[in-house]
């Protein structure tokens, strides 16, 4: 039944098996864009895992966060990073290919797995997008992230020459 349902559809669904709260949270707090658009691409700045207003796992990974923490704080990231796409060009539909992510893990020194938190943020794009989710992924460990924030995502997206 999924492979029939389309990625706004696969969206919606996985936010409420999720039950993440997504929509609202896509404001920038400083001077700068959220998203731009340029051409067939989207530019999307990086975004930290806040529902209703708050960082969900503050912490860092490998001492407060598990893995698993970690993960899903970097679905949360993704989930609201395609909420942010619909906001801007109205369905993800349009999206040809997801063609870039950056995922930043602040963690402690011995954590060995960022790989391992970056897959929470690409398998929520490769289970909304299907093949469209496909992208090339930099995983960075830093030492500090915006208010508290375990991860933050940045993506990259090409859009359908239908959607320009």
């Amino acid at each position: 039944m999924i492979e029939h349902m389309s990625c706004d559809e696969r969206f919606i669904a996985l936010a409420k098996e999720l039950g993440y709260d997504i929509y609202g949270e896509n404001t920038a707090g400083g001077h700068y864009a959220p998203l731009i658009r340029h051409h067939d691409e989207l530019y999307v700045s990086g975004l930290v895992p806040r529902m209703n207003g708050k960082i969900q796992y503050p912490g860092r990974v490998g001492l407060e966060l598990s893995l698993t923490d970690a993960q899903s704080a970097a679905s949360i990231s993704a989930m609201r990073g395609l909420a942010l796409i619909v906001d801007a060009i109205g369905s993800l539909d349009k999206i040809k290919s997801l063609i870039r992510i950056t995922v930043y893990v602040k963690s402690t020194a011995d954590f060995v797995d960022l790989s391992e938190v970056a897959d929470g943020a690409s398998d929520v794009f490769s289970h909304v997008l299907g093949d469209a989710g496909k992208h090339t992924r930099t995983t960075v460990g830093v030492y500090q992230l915006p208010k508290n924030a375990p991860v933050e995502v940045d993506m990259i997206v090409a859009l359908r020459p239908s959607a320009l």
